[in-house]
Order: C-alpha cells, then sequence, then structure tokens
C-alpha cells in the first residue's frame, strides 16, 4: 500500500530561492514576549539601544562628568508608545516654530490619542495635509498655528477635514 499524504514529497513548495529574499529561509522559534520587538527589527533593518548615563546634565554651570551607565535606552521605547498607531512625518515651514517644530524636524505622530483642544495635529484639510494646534469651541473648530505671521484656519462642515494623529515628539538637530 502506498501512502499519498503526510511526510516529505517530492517537489512539493516552492522552488528553492524564490522566496521574498531570494534565498533559502529557515524557521526559528522566538518567545511570545520578543515577537514584536523581531517583527519591528526585521522591519526596521535596525535596532539601537544607546547608554544612558545615570546623573543629569546641568544647563547651567558645569558639574564633574560621572560615566557611570544607568541603563540602555531604545529611542524607540522612549518615543513610540503605541507602535501600531505611530507614524513619523517631516514639517516643513514656520507656521509651528513657536511650539519648538522647525522646518526639517521629524514629527512622532500616534493615531490611538485622542484628538483634544490643545494638542499638535497633523490634520488633513480638502487633502491639504498641515500640522497645528487643536482649538476646539462649542460650535467651531480652529487649528492654530504656533507663529503670529499665520492665520487660525477655521475647518467648517463644507471641508472635508480628518484628524490623523496627535503629535508627541519631535526630533530636531541642534
Amino acid at each position: 500500500m502506498i501512502h499519498s499524504h503526510g511526510g516529505k514529497r517530492h517537489n512539493a513548495g516552492r522552488p528553492r530561492g524564490l522566496g521574498p529574499h531570494g534565498e533559502s529561509t529557515k524557521p526559528i522559534r522566538i518567545p511570545l514576549s520578543r515577537v514584536e520587538a523581531v517583527q519591528q527589527f526585521i522591519q526596521t533593518g535596525k535596532t539601537m539601544r544607546i547608554p544612558l548615563y545615570s546623573n543629569s546634565i546641568p544647563a547651567g554651570f558645569p558639574s564633574p562628568a560621572d560615566d557611570h551607565i544607568e541603563s540602555h535606552l531604545d529611542l524607540n521605547d522612549y518615543l513610540v508608545s503605541n507602535p501600531a498607531a505611530t507614524f513619523m512625518v517631516r514639517a516643513v515651514g514656520d507656521s509651528m516654530i513657536n511650539a519648538g517644530i522647525n522646518s526639517g524636524d521629524i514629527l512622532i505622530v500616534d493615531r490611538s490619542i485622542t484628538p483634544t483642544s490643545g494638542k499638535i495635529v497633523i490634520a488633513a484639510v480638502d487633502g491639504e495635509l498641515t500640522v497645528k494646534r487643536l482649538d476646539i469651541h462649542a460650535d467651531h473648530l480652529y487649528l492654530v498655528a504656533e507663529n503670529p505671521n499665520y492665520p487660525p484656519i477655521r475647518v467648517n462642515e463644507s471641508q472635508d477635514a480628518i484628524v490623523w494623529g496627535v503629535v508627541t515628539n519631535v526630533i530636531h538637530s541642534v
């Protein structure tokens, strides 16, 4: 009796080297607690844990240096609360300079945070993206610049407007 099921079959499966990476693959076992970190590493191609020193640096008078490393800090852990709902976008222009957002800065945006009055948001108004401070009144919604050279944008019911997310952090060079 010849069995036709179970076990390895000749010429079954995808031909070797035709996967997305053009090479053979190997199944591995990953602890469930580390699956998200491994997936994130694979998607970004890198992870970086940077030393975090135990002492703070005064912005006033200098103090003796302390070279004790408290821990290592992964900036993803520090800057991203909800990876599945977070994206980054680069700011352009000077309408938000008084909020510390300069042209070229990278904004970290979380779509899972409820946009409330006073939050800085990424919004699309009639298909145009903008970063502004949300100002909600009982009868009107405004997108307010943090630069007196730009007037507030009053969003009315006839406009196609959506808030994409709340800005949680800003990355810029000094």
